[in-house]
This record gives structure tokens, C-alpha cells and sequence, in this order.
């Protein structure tokens, strides 16, 4: 029981799971990482037209944390102006997330 440790009637969740989910659960993260996993690299316009609701103060916001977090991935080119995004390894490991994501939505969302 690697992800949540139970001692006795008490619950405690484990901060691997607790971390994980304050990154996965930050607006718009989900979204930035769905697209890049879809479209792989994109530049920053190209990202925010993608994730047309956020702004770009908090697109950029949201790059530099996943950035940290090793999620994202910022290529620059010597020589160009051009910067572009990506997902590390670590990034593209959450497609099955991101898919199991899908099939809850599909069966869940819109069913009121």
C-alpha cells in the first residue's frame, strides 16, 4: 500500500499522491500537458491558442512550474528566438493518467 498508509481506523494520505495531485490538480496543468501530449512540441501561441481560456500571465505561470516540476520541458535554438515547449519523460509517463481521465469523463461528465 504504497499510495495511501492506513494505522488502524486512521487514514492518512501519502505526500507522493498528496504532491502529485496539488501539480495534476493546478488550473489549466491538466490541459497544458493533454495538449502537448497530443500535438508534442508547440510554441507558446501555438499552446495558448490550444488553451485559448487562460491567459498568457498564467500560461507562462503554469509552464515555468511544470518546468520545475520536470513535466515541461523549454527548448530554446542558439542562434533563433524560437522557444518551445515539450514534455519530459516524466511528462509524457502521464498519458495513461490522462487517459484514464477520458474514460471517466466520457462515462460521468455531461450525464446530469
Amino acid at each position: 500500500m504504497d499510495q495511501v498508509k492506513v494505522k488502524q481506523d486512521d487514514f492518512t494520505l501519502c505526500p507522493k499522491f498528496t504532491e502529485t495531485f496539488a501539480m495534476l490538480g493546478k488550473k489549466w496543468n491538466g490541459l497544458i500537458i493533454e495538449v502537448l501530449l497530443h500535438e508534442h512540441t508547440q510554441r507558446f501561441k501555438d499552446l495558448a491558442a490550444h488553451v485559448d481560456k487562460c491567459s498568457d500571465r498564467v500560461l507562462c505561470e503554469r509552464l515555468k512550474e511544470l518546468e520545475e516540476d520536470g513535466i515541461v520541458s523549454r527548448n530554446t535554438y542558439p542562434g533563433e528566438s524560437r522557444v518551445d515547449y515539450s514534455l519530459t519523460e516524466r511528462g509524457r509517463d502521464l498519458a495513461p493518467v490522462m487517459e484514464a481521465v477520458h474514460e471517466w469523463s466520457d462515462q460521468w461528465c455531461g450525464k446530469d
